[in-house]
């Protein structure tokens, strides 16, 4: 089929969601931060407001592909359940007696199972009870995951991101999220709808950080890719580089962002709402920079002098100027609209986007400013730090509009 993406505004007919599940249960005070969650999610909540996200999407035509489906199809493929069994079961985590039972045990399972385990993981206690006479079994401590569960699937931006007819399996920077490139990359490998991607991106364990949540397709050939705290300047650079190999971008705008929790990438405080438009944190607006990179035959990479991100966002998009909706908030409700995801917005057409419905002040100037917004429950969705944007990844939007 035919999979393209070459803008954030572009009408969107088909994205990838991941239904939150029993990974979220998981979730404890004990494991929460290093699982990267803010606060317990109630799980039956969350998957009414997830349900209600995607109902917001097929009421506007949009197609709606769940990772969960697409992964239980994948592992039909014996290499592709070889591939994602041996990358939830290393050696070096599990020792080798526990690796050699624990894998013939998961390389046995029924798709729909192995799933299961890979995104809710599993404790020692689920073992099967012949894996528990290894050092590692025995030595393990009450509740210790020997699998650990995947809650941040649900942020599926982040893990895969289109750029043109060519996918990004990105690499991520934190160890809670490092096992959903194997699962990401199986389905584009070796899934019926997608084999034969051309990947721009590998995400392999020696690849440099880089995550979806930090690139913007600005227009058609123009990516701007936030580094901070999750995507590195090595991963910019090396995605910059194939990118323009590929033939799929002529302008890369390297943009830092400040390396915290709040900002952990660039849709945490700019993205797309109009093909000439941006909501962005006030905070920022007049202080981020962007650094263009290009190429010249015989020359190689380029990388210009420092400018204003909306200024050089202008310049490689080819019009006058990037118009920046103003929010008009004080300096407190801005930070707590940021905070819960405020410039977190999914569009699904020029002038037309979800965001969750909490962020009122926002939302109001977006609609002042003639934009729709689609407004979503995200109460208990939002304790992972991510938004509607964050919650999808387009795999298909009509051409960027004239």
């Amino acid at each position: 089929m035919n999979h393209r993406v070459t803008s954030e505004v572009g009408r969107l007919r088909t994205v990838l969601l991941h239904r939150p599940g029993p990974e979220l249960s998981r979730l404890t005070p004990r494991n929460s931060a290093d699982l990267l969650f803010d606060g317990l999610p109630w799980v039956a909540r969350a998957q009414e407001e997830h349900d209600g996200f995607a109902a917001a999407l097929r009421a506007r035509d949009v197609e709606v592909l769940y990772l969960r489906d697409l992964l239980v199809q994948t592992l039909e493929h014996p290499q592709a359940r070889t591939e994602v069994v041996h990358s939830a079961v290393a050696p070096d985590v599990v020792g080798p007696r526990l690796t050699t039972v624990l894998r013939a045990w998961l390389l046995g399972l029924a798709s729909e199972d192995l799933v299961g385990v890979l995104a809710a993981g599993l404790t020692h206690e689920e073992l099967p009870a012949h894996g528990a006479d290894g050092v590692v079994a025995r030595l393990a401590r009450q509740g210790e995951f020997v699998v650990r569960p995947l809650p941040n699937l649900l942020f599926t931006r982040d893990s895969s991101v289109w750029v043109d007819d060519h996918v990004a399996v990105t690499s991520p920077s934190m160890h809670a999220r490092q096992r959903e490139r194997t699962l990401t990359g199986a389905i584009y490998r070796h899934h019926p709808r997608f084999a034969g991607t051309p990947l721009v991106y590998g995400g392999g364990a020696s690849e440099a950080w880089f995550e979806g949540g930090d690139v913007l397709l600005l227009a058609p050939g123009v990516v701007a890719v936030g580094t901070g705290q999750r995507t590195t300047p090595a991963g910019v650079e090396a995605f910059a580089v194939r990118a323009f190999a590929a033939g799929i971008a002529h302008t890369v705008l390297a943009v830092p962002i400040a390396q915290e929790r709040a900002t952990m990438h660039l849709d945490t405080i700019c993205t797309m709402v109009d093909r000439d438009a941006v909501v962005m944190f006030p905070a920022v607006a007049g202080t981020l920079t962007a650094f263009p990179v290009t190429s010249r035959e015989g020359e190689g990479l380029l990388v210009g002098e420092p400018r204003p991100f909306l200024d050089a966002a202008a310049a490689a998009m080819g019009i006058d100027h990037l118009r920046t909706i103003d929010t008009g908030l004080d300096p407190v409700t801005a930070e707590r609209e940021q905070w819960d995801d405020g410039n977190n917005t999914l569009a699904l057409a020029p002038g037309l986007v979800v965001a969750y419905e909490r962020n009122a002040v926002t939302n109001d100037a977006l609609e002042r400013a003639g934009v729709e917004v689609v407004r979503i429950a995200g109460s208990e969705l939002g304790s992972g730090r991510g938004g509607p944007r964050c919650m999808s990844c387009p795999v298909l939007r009509d051409p960027f509009p004239d």
